[in-house]
Formats: structure tokens, sequence, C-alpha cells
């Protein structure tokens, strides 16, 4: 038994969408059924709680439940340009609200392709699951964590995890949140990609990895190459779409769901998930303004 877990402020309220649509996808009618949302928002009002409780009802979701929470107050935000301090949500999930003895965190700006759920089949209590991230791959190899490598020599070359896709047990989930409140307020010199860095630095020092499959976090990386060559050197794969990927990510400031994003094949393939979230917004009779762009 397992709990989905989102967190989603007013301005993800749209993707918010589409992750329930593409969740619901993945899983049979029956897995639907016994599995649950839970999300964590600060700033939703009513009626927009109201809006996904009814989305996770009609897609079949058989559990659903939405609090309130404030971010760590320790939270350090080093990198405002498209992400706000919502993002220190995802260490808010508590085993009281989530209900379920695992929890699978996951961003809102994915689109979910497959079951998410065989990696918990291999997680031991104690550890996190989590997918080397692909722009930040090693310690002291990238931007990510400034400092670090030099301040402790035996961390460089380390894994970097990406923080959008997580597997806990959810007893394991107030320690998380104790390690990553410790790492903010003993190393804030090290934080650079805000909550993701703080986690990193907690797994580096006491936590507990267990590495999952790169196909359960793809980055989607076309809307990059339509820019420049930079994601050229830094991710080693064949960068053409990947059909065996369970789950696409859209990380970076440019989003599918905006109109100006460039207009890749995943970015299409998220629109028409979009697209029909939203239709199944206007069948549940709920208003709520659809991106420019995807009428």
């Amino acid at each position: 038994m397992y709990a989905f877990g989102i967190c989603i402020d007013r301005h993800y309220l749209t993707p918010g969408l589409a992750t329930i649509t593409s969740l619901a996808d993945s899983l049979s009618p029956r897995a639907r059924k016994a599995a649950a949302l839970r999300f964590l928002t600060f700033d939703l009002g009513a009626p927009q709680v109201q809006l996904l409780a009814h989305l996770a009802k009609r897609v079949g979701f058989g559990s659903f439940a939405l609090a309130r929470r404030s971010p760590l107050r320790s939270a350090r935000m080093a990198d405002t340009s498209y992400i706000t301090v919502t993002t220190y949500l995802r260490f808010e999930f508590a085993p009281e609200f989530v209900r379920r003895p695992y929890l699978i965190y996951v961003d809102a700006d994915v689109l979910v392709r497959g079951d998410l759920t065989a990696p918990l089949d291999a997680l031991r209590p104690g550890e996190v699951g989590a997918v080397r991230d692909e722009f930040n791959p090693a310690v002291g190899r990238c931007p990510a964590l400034p400092g670090a490598a030099e301040r402790w020599p035996r961390l460089r070359d380390r894994p970097y995890y990406n923080a959008g896709l997580l597997w806990a047990h959810t007893a394991d989930l107030p320690r998380i949140r104790h390690g990553v409140e410790q790492a903010l307020g003993r190393h804030r010199q090290h934080i650079l990609h805000n909550d993701q860095d703080a986690l990193n630095l907690w797994l580096l020092h006491a936590g507990r990895v267990r590495a999952v499959d790169a196909a359960y976090n793809r980055f989607e990386v076309g809307r990059y190459l339509e820019r420049g060559d930079w994601v050229r050197r830094v991710v080693t794969r064949p960068l053409r779409p990947d059909p065996a990927a369970r789950l696409i990510h859209f990380v970076g400031p440019e989003k599918p769901w905006q109109a100006d994003c460039p207009d890749t094949d995943d970015v299409r393939e998220y629109r028409t998930v979009l697209k029909r979230a939203l239709r199944h917004v206007r069948a549940l009779g709920a208003a709520h303004p659809e991106p420019a762009g995807l009428r």
C-alpha cells in the first residue's frame, strides 16, 4: 500500500492536473483504486482543493487528502528564478498524513509514462530511493553543492541525486526531515539548488540511498537543444526521446504547459495529457483557465 505525494501551489495547479491524470494512466484500474494521493500546499484556496479532489476521484484514485503546511524555517532559496519555497514542502509529509506504508514523492512538472512502484520492492527500511541527476551527476563535477568537494574531499565523485522522484518508507519521513533540517543549519554555504542540495548533503553524510534506474526519472533535453549545445557536454546518453522512460521530467524554467516552450516530441506528448486533464475538468463543471496555446 502506497501513496503518491505531490507539493503544489497556485502557480502549479494546472500541471498538477496533468500529473494526476498521467499517474492514473500509469496504473491499472485496480491499482489506482488501492493507491492514495497526498497533496501539500500553503496557498491553494478551497475551490482549487475541491478541483483536485474531484479530478482524483474521476480518474479512479481510491484516496485523496490535502493538507496545508509551512516549509522548514531554515529553508534557503539560493535559486528563485523559477522555483518557489513550495519545493521544500516535500519534507513535510508525515506518517499520520500519508497513512500508507510507502510514499512515492513526485514533482508536479513531470509526465508519468509507466508504473513507478517497482522500486519499492527493493527498498529497505532507512533507505531513500532516488535517481542520479542527469545534469549534476557527481559531487565536485557539477555546479551543485558548491565548495562541498573542497571541504570534504572524500565526497568528490560521489553520486548526486535528483529530488523530483523519491521512494521512502513512511516511517522514515520524520528522520529525513530532521536530517535535511540539520544539513540546512550546518552547511548553508553549500546550497545552490535549494532543497535538492539540502537533501543530497544529508544523504552524503548520514543517509542511505537505494539507487534507482535512470528510466524512472529521465530529463526532457530537447528543449535545451533548441537553445544551444551545452547539454551535449553534460549528458552522455543519446539525446533523443527515450521510449523506455517511466517518467519524463521537465526540469528548468521552460515548462510544457507554457505556450512559448519549444514544441519537442515529449512536450507534445505532455500537452496531449494536459488537454485530456482539462477535458475532465470541463466535464466536472469546474471553471479553470486553460493555458494559452492549448485550446
